[in-house]
This record gives C-alpha cells, structure tokens and sequence, in this order.
C-alpha cells in the first residue's frame, strides 16, 4: 500500500469514526432521557427492552458507518438460570455489545462516577446497575453481593468487569475479588466473556477500524464448592487465553504500547 493510498484510508476511518461518535454521542442523549420520561410508568422488563434496542442501534450503525463487524460465538453455553457475567474490558465498545447479545435482564457492576453525570446518570438508575465507589476497599465489595444477591433474586443477571478499567490489547490488569464473591454467596453460575474489541477500538481512541470484533462466551462455571479465589482465577484464566488466541492478537499486541487506561 502506497503512503497516498495508507493516507486516504485513514482519513477515511477517521471521518466514518468521528461520524458514528455523533450518532453514538446523538442515542446516549435520547435514550437516556426516554428511560427518565417513561421509567416511572414502564415496567423494568420494557426498560431493558429500551436499553437493548440502544445497543442493538449502536452496533448496526459501527457496521453501516464504519464497518465494523461482531461475531459472536458460545451463546449455546449461556445458562437457563440468571448468572454473574465475568468479562473482558477493553473498549466501550464492550458495554454495547454485552448489553445487546445478553439476556435482556442486567445489573452492572459500574463506578459512581457515572451516576453523576446529567441525564445519563439518572437513566442508569432506571436500568437497576449497582454503582462503587472503588477506593473503598472491602465496602465496595459488600455493597456489590448485598445489591447482586438482591438483584440475581429478582432475576437479573449481573454483568461485571473484574478488571475495573479498560485495559489494552496485550496488557492484563489485577482482577478484582468482586464477582467473585458474589458467585461463591449467591452459589450462581460464572459466565465468562473474552473479545478483542480493542484491536478496532482503542480505550482512549476516537478511531474505530473496519473488521470483525470476535466475542467467546466461555463455558459456564459451576461455582459450588469453590472459593472466591478458585473462581476468580478460573474466570481469569480462560479469558486471558482465549484473548491471546483470537484472530490478529499478536500484531494488535504489537500496536499496543500504552499502559491501562479507567473506564
């Protein structure tokens, strides 16, 4: 490829990316404020329905404007029962994919920050996430089962990211206990979740790179008998191998050269 032919495609990613942000940036606004107008009269499965519709618009309009694809694979392995999603976190990219591919009923796990923010924050309270505070230490992590076991009871699944920030292609982050405590409480099944979403969407990136997103639902992990420990490391290791042997790892790796960046 000539620098002249290198340049236009770039320049022309860029335009389709800087146009699907707008439409990105357009639907957080207007779906936030339709889960504010009708969360007080909708029931909580119609939110969800709303919520999935968003993220359903979303990844067609990546596909339409930017080319960029997702295949999915691993959804025959998704439990009857409700269950604590463990997944990979590298992109936003993520939070509309497990949110359209998943059982319409979730809780996420999410920082407080985000509660705050106008508009957007209030329509996350309508959607029953459970927001930490992630300097707290051990408070976090009983605030996260007193809420998860009351929300799995209800019958939600509660979707969490260990890592507790994006991290890039390549890199692995510490992960925390969390989820794992609430499986080994709750006694729910783990469903662990491994992509390469970062490879076409960096975490700090306005660029979104043509291609195919590839999404492994992993086998579920019966958690009856085992520790939070047992669980947390089982989750991690399958997701961590099943991310380095995805499609373009290794020269996604190879572009990778920044360190973790919170969500």
């Amino acid at each position: 490829m000539t620098r002249l032919t290198a340049g236009l495609t770039l320049g022309l990613t860029l335009t389709r990316s800087v146009l699907y942000q707008a439409v990105l940036v357009a639907s957080v606004i207007v779906y936030s404020s339709l889960l504010l107008i009708v969360g007080p009269i909708a029931s909580e499965q119609g939110l969800d329905r709303l919520a999935r519709n968003w993220a359903r618009l979303n990844l067609a309009a990546l596909r339409w404007i930017c080319g960029l694809h997702c295949r999915v694979s691993g959804l025959e392995r998704l439990p009857v029962e409700t269950a604590i999603v463990l997944s990979k976190h590298q992109s936003a990219w993520d939070i509309i994919a497990l949110r359209a591919v998943l059982p319409i009923r979730q809780s996420w796990v999410l920082k407080q920050e985000l509660m705050r923010i106008p508009v957007f924050g209030a329509g996350l309270k309508r959607l029953r996430c459970i927001p930490i505070d992630r300097a707290a230490g051990r408070r976090a992590i009983v605030e996260l089962v007193r809420e998860g076991l009351r929300l799995l009871q209800t019958g939600r699944w509660v979707i969490v990211f260990p890592e507790g920030t994006r991290v890039i292609p390549g890199c692995r982050h510490p992960y925390a206990i969390g989820g794992a405590v609430l499986a080994e409480r709750s006694g729910r099944p783990v469903v662990p979740i491994a992509h390469n979403a970062g490879c076409f969407w960096g975490r700090r990136s306005m660029r979104k790179s043509p291609g195919t997103i590839d999404l492994v639902i992993g086998p579920t992990i019966a958690t009856a008998g085992l520790t939070a420990a047992q669980i947390n490391a089982a989750a991690e290791e399958w997701i961590e191998t099943t991310v380095a042997s995805l499609p373009g790892a290794d020269a996604c790796t190879r572009r990778s050269d920044n360190p973790p960046h919170a969500a």
